[in-house]
């Protein structure tokens, strides 16, 4: 995928107004430099939402949503990284330079997914012509809404069927090969993928048929399911069956539940439980996990309740676990052997499936009962265990309450980290929903990078060569990156700095820094940061002093080191 070009996303942010974009979807109101709401992506009765028209980025307070206008596109809007830079263009009147446009289309991918769309098309049509499947689909309760809903149809039993049909030409057949639909045996014999099966499309998140997944309609055929292979359009482990439709029925989806196979969707949709979604034949990824919380607040995991789906519920686990900002919920409901979600709806009806979601096990229960399972924690050896395998998986949840809780209970099983749970349980005064965080006390570094963030400008006065480069401190190097990212950009805003950092381990400090209330004007931040610069380079000068000093005890000094030491000295003496 072609990458946009940095002066290209400076440019567009700078071009939109980040208040303007927000108050489109959320109401705002003035207060003071800043405009605050409730947040829009976690319930809340008082307003801890601030947009900041010069930072152009907002951040909530409560449950830690922070970004620049394209994030927030992203997340509201539930967009796509370059389908919120094409709206913001769009938007500002600009184009998003041709060579992105065109490499994010990947060429020949218009026709890829027109084959797919003409795929899905020819098995509709079979169905309609197919007196066995439709009698499957009749059997297992699916009306002719659903099935237009889903877009579902028939392979017909034959070898060729859709080749006959659709691939009439070279370049054809090689769109059908490339998007999954058609195989080839060991002797170069090309044939249909998908044989006697009621067919799934599988759509992206704009509605757009991106592959097929097929069950065979006699349960005694295998392999019961077959999905496309990885194709260009796509990679299993990022796409979820049933987003789309749940998408067009809800304008904000209030909770996902995650389902195994395409009917189990199905099926709930046609009972009225139109929230569910699956994964495509594979275990619960972090792509999943983001997509799924990107999309609704509330996560259900249905599962087997064997050794299998309990498996399947932990691996969901360990992809969800560092997602679980505050806000963020995840359960987890295992059903009887030998019931899916298809057969409970069926049999119990949308409340009787409501009732059972409404009795999941949240994540917290069951990350603790698993971890205990085979511990004793009647003694101290099981104790240590416990807490030996659970902190590892504590430390990947970003910071915030749930995090705090959950080392909380840990606490409570084990007694480990005592004197932290006293901290936790009396938790210092947070600040006033809606207002700016008051700045802590920062090192030199840190208040260089914390000015350098509110005023990108400050970067100007900073000319190479930087002699506090050498300087042996931690963030001295993200130091001297911001000045010169700063210097390379000019007029980059606070957002789009943080843009530049998102996918970086620094991204989440900078974000804490930007958020702060600085004391002072921007005349007076210039005058600080000169003078941060300043003493950093007088640092720089003393480290090298020490160096220098001890190295004339140990082996003696070059007669180039012997000047270097007496300049070192005279400074000092200044």
């Amino acid at each position: 995928m072609g990458r946009i070009p940095d002066a290209f996303i400076d440019d567009l942010l700078a071009r939109t107004d980040i208040v303007e974009v927000i108050a489109a979807r959320v109401p705002l109101k003035r207060q003071g430099r800043e405009y605050t709401a409730r947040c829009p992506f976690h319930d809340e009765r008082s307003p801890s939402f601030t947009v900041s028209p010069t930072k152009q980025f907002y951040h909530c307070f409560g449950c830690g949503a922070h970004g620049t206008a394209i994030k927030f596109l992203m997340e509201y809007d539930r967009l796509e990284f370059l389908d919120a830079v094409e709206e913001l263009a769009r938007r500002a009147g600009v184009e998003v330079p041709r060579e992105t446009r065109q490499q994010h289309q990947r060429g020949d991918f218009s026709e890829l997914y027109a084959a797919c769309e003409a795929a899905a098309r020819f098995f509709q049509q079979q169905l309609a012509a197919s007196a066995k499947a439709q009698a499957y689909l009749d059997k297992r309760g699916v009306d002719a809404d659903n099935r237009a809903r889903f877009g579902i149809g028939y392979a017909p039993d034959a070898w060729d069927a859709l080749k006959a049909a659709l691939g009439t030409d070279e370049r054809r057949l090689a769109l059908l090969d490339k998007v999954g639909l058609l195989s080839k045996s060991d002797s170069n014999r090309v044939y249909d993928k998908f044989r006697d099966r009621v067919i799934f499309p599988i759509h992206d998140r704009r509605g757009r048929v991106i592959a097929f997944g097929g069950r065979v309609l006699d349960k005694d055929d295998s392999p019961k399911y077959l999905n496309s292979p990885e194709t260009p359009l796509f990679h299993k482990g990022r796409e979820l069956y049933g987003l789309w439709q749940v998408r067009q029925a809800h304008s904000k989806i209030p909770r996902l539940i995650v389902v195994e196979g395409y009917m189990d969707v199905v099926a709930l949709f046609q009972y009225g439980v139109n929230t569910a979604v699956a994964t495509l034949g594979t275990a619960t990824t972090p792509d999943h996990a983001e997509l799924l919380f990107r999309n609704a607040g509330d996560v259900y995991f249905c599962f087997d309740g064997d050794r299998a789906g309990r498996g399947a519920a932990w691996k969901a686990l360990e992809s969800v676990l560092p997602r679980m900002r505050d806000g963020r919920q995840a359960f987890f409901l295992f059903l009887p052997e030998g019931e899916d979600p298809d057969t409970i709806v069926r049999s119990e009806g949308a409340h009787g499936f409501d009732a059972r979601l409404r009795a999941a096990t949240p994540l917290s229960e069951f990350f603790y009962a698993e971890l205990s399972r085979d511990v004793n924690l009647g003694t101290l050896d099981g104790k240590a265990r416990l807490a030996e395998r659970a902190k590892p998986m504590l430390a990947q949840i970003p910071d915030g309450a749930f995090r705090d809780l959950m080392q909380q209970r840990l606490t409570e099983l084990t007694g480990v980290g005592r004197a932290a749970a006293v901290e936790v349980q009396s938790p210092p005064r947070l600040p006033r929903r809606g207002a700016t965080t008051p700045a802590p006390k920062r090192s030199l570094v840190r208040s260089a990078i914390a000015l350098l963030l509110h005023q990108p400008a400050l970067a100007e006065a900073a000319t190479p060569p930087y002699r506090f480069v050498a300087l042996r401190q931690p963030g001295i190097p993200l130091l001297v990156e911001l000045i010169e990212l700063a210097r390379a950009r000019p007029g980059i805003s606070t957002g789009a700095i943080l843009e530049h950092f998102a996918e970086r381990e620094e991204a989440e400090a900078l974000h804490k820094l930007a958020v702060v209330d600085l004391p002072g004007d921007p005349e007076g931040w210039r005058n600080e940061f000169a003078d941060a610069l300043a003493r950093l380079e007088e640092q720089t000068h003393a480290q090298r002093r020490t160096e220098l000093l001890q190295r004339q005890r140990e082996t003696g000094l070059s007669d180039a080191e012997k000047d270097e030491l007496r300049a070192l000295l005279a400074l000092r003496l200044r």
